[in-house]
């Protein structure tokens, strides 16, 4: 599949526009109406599998059980207003829980299990859930953190006294006649709320509406595809998971393990998986893997990746193992814009671009004054849907530091666009280092560094200097096997980068392991502070 969406370019104006997106769902319809008529269908196919768990779940068997959460919240006289909190791993109930809420028109706000009890408390600060469903292995922090909210705690698996467990919900008796809930704001209603990156302090509140959701279900997705995707329903790709395969009728393979490199090449032979989305970092852990060859990948239609850089050996090696006709797609997308933005189909000819605008945005790229710029100059991207967001949950002042006015999305990652319409990232604007007052990028660096065939992994953060500001550093993970010394690391960028501020003047740390977000993206500011930790102890 070679798919090339079709963009314009409006020379004046230096806008960048893709063409108008299908509907594929009438547009007064709830993700959970569309999700419960369409699981109505094929009720004999099997849902969804989980490997740890050893559990198989048809869709009549999935329904039956969503609608039971459903009607369990009803119970609790919960109106569509209310919030309902989920904090746990992909484990066989979980995804009737967050079926069982779109049914009701309710939102969920979805936090990682990592969160400390702190973070927690913050986030459910702002929401103020009424029920929260989590684990066993998570309940006295999160029972903690909400005290004072007087909040009823569910727990998946691994009960403890005081909680409610899962399988009481689903004793729930039903109605015949039960019916997903009209959405009572209309499909702009809120039916999500996840959490940003996190990567500069506490994550934000993101509202995930109806609408958006409805349009960017997978069109072609099948009953004959396996689906596998990682992230838990706190990170958009967790989400659209959960919902294409309601949607879709595709069996959904789940794992409630971390991520382990050899346990995901099993798991993908095992259920011969059709469809993938992997971030980087995880791609570059899963190529370091003894057992890493053709043989696990073999089964592969779809691969699409992203979320954060990925480097050229890791696409290659990667792309090497799939079967001739997989689609092997980098795209470019951030949780506020609940969608994917562009999405590269051409590896071959576009090597390390993230590719074209899909259908129903616009892109501009714009310079510190705010000015648009052309092909190949760089600049913020900037993105616009021309859909309803309702932005942060109770923080309008960050949204309006995100969506201005005009409705464009100010991503702060920079980059420009190829005289094909096909977007380049370049790095994150505020990930600017500066020098002796020269300013430098840490991805330029890492570029380098990562084509050094000893390097699995490698981050590059400022070491700060009292004299001449932001020294680079670089954090390395070698790969499995291998002899690596730091001052091969600095040699290296020496003789392919010449200016003295783009040198490693902060050193090499060898580790063994990147520090990650929540949501699997390499995490800078938390890696940099474990290195300078260990620097300060050695």
């Amino acid at each position: 599949m070679k798919y090339l969406p079709e963009i314009s370019y409006n020379a004046d104006e230096k806008i960048w526009s893709g063409k108008e997106q299908p509907v594929y769902f009438s547009a007064d319809l709830s993700v959970g109406q569309v999700i419960f008529h369409e699981m109505q269908r094929h009720p004999k196919l099997v849902a969804q599998i989980s490997d740890t768990e050893n559990t198989v779940l048809t869709r009549e068997e999935l329904l039956l059980n969503s609608m039971r959460v459903a009607s369990y919240l009803r119970n609790l006289d919960l109106e569509q207003s209310d919030i309902v909190g989920i904090i746990a791993r992909n484990t066989t109930h979980i995804f009737a829980v967050a079926y069982g809420c779109l049914f009701n028109g309710m939102a969920f706000h979805s936090l990682n299990i990592i969160y400390e009890q702190e973070t927690i408390g913050k986030l459910y600060d702002i929401t103020k859930p009424k029920i929260i469903f989590c684990d066993g292995d998570e309940y006295e922090k999160v029972k903690e953190a909400t005290k004072h909210l007087n909040v009823k705690i569910v727990t998946m698996r691994k009960h403890k006294d005081g909680s409610i467990r899962i399988d009481d919900v689903l004793a729930t008796p039903l109605d015949p006649f039960f019916q997903p809930a009209s959405l009572e704001q209309g499909v702009n209603q809120t039916l999500a709320i996840l959490c940003s990156s996190g990567t500069t302090g506490t994550p934000k509140a993101v509202t995930v509406p109806n609408a958006n959701v409805v349009k960017n279900i997978l069109p072609f997705m099948t009953i004959s595809d396996v689906l596998y995707v990682h992230s838990t329903l706190d990170w958009m790709t967790g989400l659209f998971a959960a919902i294409t395969s309601g949607v879709r009728s595709c069996l959904r393979i789940i794992s409630d393990e971390p991520f382990n490199p050899s346990d995901i090449l099993r798991l993908i032979k095992k259920y011969k998986v059709t469809f993938l989305v992997q971030v980087p970092p995880h791609m570059a852990q899963m190529i370091n893997s003894p057992e890493f060859d053709n043989n696990y990948l073999s089964s592969l239609k779809f691969y699409f990746y992203g979320g954060t850089g990925c480097s050229l050996e890791v696409q290659e090696r990667i792309r090497r193992c799939l079967p001739p006709n997989c689609v092997f797609a980098f795209g470019y997308a951030f949780t506020e814009l609940c969608a994917g933005g562009t999405g590269n189909f051409h590896f071959d000819q576009k090597t390390g671009s993230v590719g074209r605008l899909l259908d129903g945005f616009k892109m501009k790229i714009l310079n510190e004054q705010n000015e648009p710029l052309g092909p190949h100059e760089v600049g913020e991207i900037c993105l616009y849907t021309g859909r309803f967001w309702a932005g942060y949950y109770g923080n309008p002042e960050e949204t309006r530091k995100l969506r201005d006015r005009n409705l464009w999305y100010h991503t702060g990652d920079l980059g420009y666009v190829d005289d094909d319409g096909f977007l380049f990232i370049v790095d994150r604007k505020k990930d600017m280092l500066k020098y002796n007052a020269i300013m430098y990028y840490p991805h330029e660096i890492e570029k380098v560094i990562s084509q050094m065939p000893e390097v699995s992994e490698v981050c590059v953060f400022g070491k700060p200097n009292t004299l001449y500001g932001d020294e680079a550093a670089a954090a390395i993970v070698r790969k499995t096997g291998v002899q690596l010394d730091p001052q091969d690391v600095i040699n290296f960028v020496a003789k392919h980068l010449q200016p003295k501020h783009m040198q490693l003047n902060g050193g090499v740390f060898i580790i063994d392991s990147l520090k990650y977000t929540s949501n699997g993206k390499t995490d800078r500011r938390a890696t940099k502070a474990f290195c300078l930790e260990i620097n300060t102890y050695n």
